[in-house]
């Protein structure tokens, strides 16, 4: 994760809000990095999504690949 977008390399924008990440840890997001997501990276960025509010979001986080 990337709060500030500025890591090099493929990212993909999510909002900060939990449904976003949920969403995407579904399919959207491997589509979106053109990478198969391994089971460590999907639960790191499970455990990540369950800090997350369920409100509208306020800003967005990158994922780097």
């Amino acid at each position: 994760m990337d709060p500030t977008g500025k890591i090099a390399g493929r990212g993909a924008y999510l909002h900060n809000q939990r449904s976003c990440w949920e969403r995407g840890l579904k399919g959207a997001l491997s589509h979106a990095l053109k990478k198969e997501l391994t089971e460590e990276e999907r639960e790191r960025l499970s455990a990540f999504a369950e800090t997350l509010n369920q409100e509208a979001p306020d800003e967005e986080a990158t994922v780097e690949n």
